[in-house]
């Protein structure tokens, strides 16, 4: 359970890496992004409403409402840590102890990105643009305290989709 880095309670020792990400990538998207979106979202709200599934309809009418809202906002700028004894994300706290392993995925200029797995399986994989940071100091760092899945090479597929199709 990660911890409120605001409370003075918690020791994160010293700071290796510091660098703020955005909270999601903004896109540029056109107005034909915007009418094919509103075609397949219309498709699959029909489709819901055809098969009596009235919950995937709601569900796709709110996650057409939270990309409009999103495309039209600034994203907030996060605060990311690597530190003595864990990472901070914003204001959270996560020990190495509650980490599991970690791996990049640096392709420049599309995907220079870190992806840190939890041990809860209740908790998503925290991933973290590497912005303009040194993919080979981060990684020889973190692999003093986690594992690095070497195997991993390739984003995971909910990420590319949604950078593809500038979901997130």
């Amino acid at each position: 359970m990660p911890h409120l880095v605001n409370n003075e309670d918690i020791r994160i020792g010293d700071v290796y890496f510091a660098w703020s990400i955005p909270e999601y990538e903004e896109h540029d998207r056109t107005r034909a992004w915007f009418v094919i979106m509103l075609v397949a979202g219309a498709l699959f709200v029909l489709y819901a409403i055809v098969t009596s599934n009235f919950l995937f309809a709601l569900i796709v009418v709110l996650f057409g409402i939270i990309l409009f809202l999103q495309s039209h906002q600034k994203p907030i700028i996060i605060p990311f840590q690597i530190t003595e004894l864990g990472i901070v994300l914003n204001n959270r706290f996560y020990p190495y102890d509650e980490l599991q392993e970690f791996f990049m995925v640096y392709s420049p200029p599309d995907v220079k990105m870190l992806f840190v797995e939890t041990k809860s399986h209740t908790r998503p994989r925290l991933r973290i643009p590497l912005m303009d940071m040194d993919p080979n100091e981060i990684r020889a760092t973190l692999r003093e305290f986690l594992p690095e899945n070497v195997e991993k090479a390739e984003e995971p597929f909910s990420d590319m989709f949604a950078r593809k199709w500038m979901l997130h």
